[in-house]
């Protein structure tokens, strides 16, 4: 199987590293990360022990085949630019699966190709980039994928059995927007918090007070999704977010890694757009807006 990983940051390249053992990958990112991977290899560290080879390049130009699947695992903002980037090289069968943080990736991808190429997905693995060609898996956590139309369900399927074989245990599901939305609220209530009190993740439920702030959060968002037509209960949320929380208390959360490297969050794409929907349907995201303030400004 020819597989490219397209944005190779901390997930993608553990994703890449892992598909390696059974596929051809090629990884697609950024120096220093990738200089580091062409020079002595990558390497994961933690839950998942991985050292070796692995074709890694800066530019989707250096790709020389036609691949059966991308996984897109770019930040939120860079998904327009990225598919105008990898649509010279893919097919008609080409199946791309995106595996990214946000609300509003499917739509941006769904404006580049056909919707029956899309498999979208969420995972919850802890994964942190802490030096370039070095990746720490710090919690296992659940990866689910599913497509926006009942009729190419066996795409999803497929895609997980892609992922199984290499041993990263994934489920089907027949609503991936539910379980969009439940990342989404996840990571509205866990990222922030911890960019602003620069915190690992598992911090949020030793402290007390962060605590309740994190579940009057996730409550708010989960309120968002409601009225957006995803019905979800508040406490089920909060209960799942705790429990992201415990499976990966030694992470730092991505949008932390980026505040610290000075680089741009996706707070726009999480926390922005349940604040752009909750006050389109007539809720009023209170605690969203603030977080959006404090991590903008």
């Amino acid at each position: 199987m020819n597989i490219v990983i397209m944005g190779a940051g901390a997930i993608g390249s553990f994703i890449g590293a892992t598909l390696s053992k059974n596929n051809k990958v090629i990884l697609v990112g950024r120096n220093p990360h990738i200089a580091a991977i062409q020079k002595k290899g990558l390497e994961i560290k933690g839950e998942t022990v991985f050292k070796g080879k692995i074709s890694a390049v800066t530019s989707v130009d250096e790709i020389s085949f036609i691949p059966d699947i991308v996984f897109l695992t770019v930040k939120a903002y860079d998904t327009a630019n990225a598919m105008d980037e990898i649509l010279p090289i893919l097919s008609r069968e080409t199946i791309l699966c995106s595996l990214q943080n946000g609300l509003d990736n499917i739509e941006k991808i769904s404006g580049k190709i056909n919707l029956d190429q899309i498999v979208a997905g969420v995972t919850s693995r802890g994964v942190e980039l802490r030096k370039p060609g070095v990746i720490y898996h710090t919690g296992i956590g659940w990866t689910i994928v599913g497509t926006l139309k009942d009729t190419i369900r066996e795409k999803a399927e497929f895609i997980a059995g892609v992922l199984n074989k290499s041993g990263i245990e994934t489920s089907v599901t027949s609503d991936i927007m539910k379980e969009i939305w439940k990342k989404a609220i996840i990571n509205s209530s866990i990222n922030p918090l911890t960019a602003i009190f620069s915190c690992r993740n598992g911090y949020l439920l030793e402290n007390p007070i962060l605590a309740g702030i994190l579940d009057r959060i996730c409550r708010e968002s989960t309120s968002v999704a409601n009225a957006a037509g995803i019905p979800l209960n508040e406490e089920d949320l909060v209960d799942l977010t705790h429990r992201v929380i415990e499976n990966t208390a030694g992470n730092s959360s991505s949008m932390l890694q980026s505040m610290r490297r000075g680089k741009k969050t996706e707070i726009d794409s999480i926390n922005g757009k349940i604040v752009e929907i909750g006050e389109k349907k007539g809720v009023d995201p209170i605690l969203n807006k603030i977080l959006l303030y404090l991590i903008k400004n």
